[in-house]
């Protein structure tokens, strides 16, 4: 079937970075009415997961169309709520609660805990919020470290950064910065990954598990040892008991493409997917994010598409991840996308799309 294309017209991994920078942030900011309506009830979102809702009705993707159990497992669908910030921003957490659930979201993953209306939120409100609107908080991203001694980060202040998400009562916490702090030799990762087991071991104290999320330069290969990709260095040498991963599925494409060759030209092929299925318990959280597959118009080989308009094939790819031990009550799968052109729609469209996929011959 034809399919609408929406791509992004800049570098995305730069984007990315720089719009997350101005997101993190912790709890100030306010509630707005409720000014999309009610959380809807599970029948409506599912007739919204179908295609049915105000934004307008979306035709299932033919390549996820037959009768087989569904792919995605029941009540594992979230949403990065950092591709729902001009909203939350506009008009607050509970209408942007409301329209997520009525589209058969079960999840939440924040990215800062800030609103830019009203009077202050504290956490206990935000946590309310949440499960007022039937939806769970799953994860959040704050940042890795910084200068200011005073920054909201892991390695600034860890403390704080838990004891929110304690109180929030998430079960994950962690970063969306990669382990870059020493540079990009394997020493200096060796160095970030003994943070990390740091920041792994005191999350779990308080009964959290603490979670790296990539973006594709992490697949790149260490500057002092060419024939080492550094993403084996921060799966070697992290505590897979304390530190997860976070698989965002489209960088992790990304990194595919830019990084199958070693600096010198001699192949290094990976598929992602082999990451997961051979540890699949380290990845309990997933971002599902879509691609057109471009190798001329853009370095990075994919443009950036609402999922289910892209190449990135998630029926064989969630699918896989099922059928790994405990695989369909073991993760978590957080629809995003950076910069959507409107990023509502792209909530709708995107749930739409992953409820219509099926198994294969079932």
């Amino acid at each position: 079937m034809n399919r609408t294309r929406r791509t992004e017209a800049t570098d995305p991994e730069l984007s990315h970075r720089l719009s997350r920078r101005n997101m993190l942030g912790v709890a100030a900011g306010a509630t707005a009415a409720a000014l999309l309506g009610a959380a809807a009830t599970p029948a409506a979102a599912a007739a919204a997961a179908a295609g049915g809702s105000s934004a307008g009705s979306v035709t299932p993707d033919s390549r996820g169309a037959g009768h087989g159990r569904p792919v995605l497992p029941p009540g594992r669908l979230g949403i990065q709520l950092y591709s729902l910030r001009d909203k939350i921003a506009a008009l607050g957490f509970a209408a942007v609660f409301a329209e997520l659930r009525r589209f058969g979201y079960d999840e939440v993953e924040y990215a800062g805990y800030t609103q830019g209306v009203g009077g202050p939120l504290t956490l206990a409100e935000l946590k309310r919020l949440t499960r007022d609107h039937g939806l769970r908080g799953i994860g959040s991203h704050v940042g890795y470290h910084a200068d200011d001694p005073g920054a909201y980060t892991f390695a600034q202040n860890l403390d704080r950064v838990l004891d929110d998400a304690a109180a929030l009562g998430l079960p994950h916490i962690g970063t969306a910065s990669g382990p870059w702090r020493y540079g990009a030799t394997v020493d200096g990762w060796k160095r970030c990954a003994e943070e990390f087991n740091r920041f792994g071991a005191e999350a779990r104290k308080r009964g959290m598990k603490f979670y790296q999320h990539n973006h594709s330069e992490e697949f790149s290969f260490a500057t002092d040892r060419p024939d080492v990709r550094l993403y084996d260095v921060l799966l070697a040498e992290t505590d897979p008991d304390l530190v997860h991963l976070e698989m965002d599925v489209f960088w992790a494409y990304v990194g595919q493409y830019r990084y199958s060759r070693r600096p010198d030209g001699t192949p290094a092929p990976f598929d992602p997917l082999d990451y997961v299925l051979a540890q699949p318990h380290r990845y309990p959280l997933f971002h599902v994010k879509d691609g057109d597959r471009d190798d001329s118009a853009v370095p990075y080989g994919y443009r950036m598409t609402d999922v289910g308009d892209g190449d990135i094939d998630y029926r064989r790819f969630i699918s896989a991840v099922n059928r790994t031990r405990h695989g369909r009550h073991a993760h978590h799968w957080q629809a995003e996308r950076d910069n959507p052109v409107d990023s509502l729609d792209f909530a709708r469209r995107s749930s739409a799309h992953l409820h219509s996929l099926r198994e294969k011959g079932r």
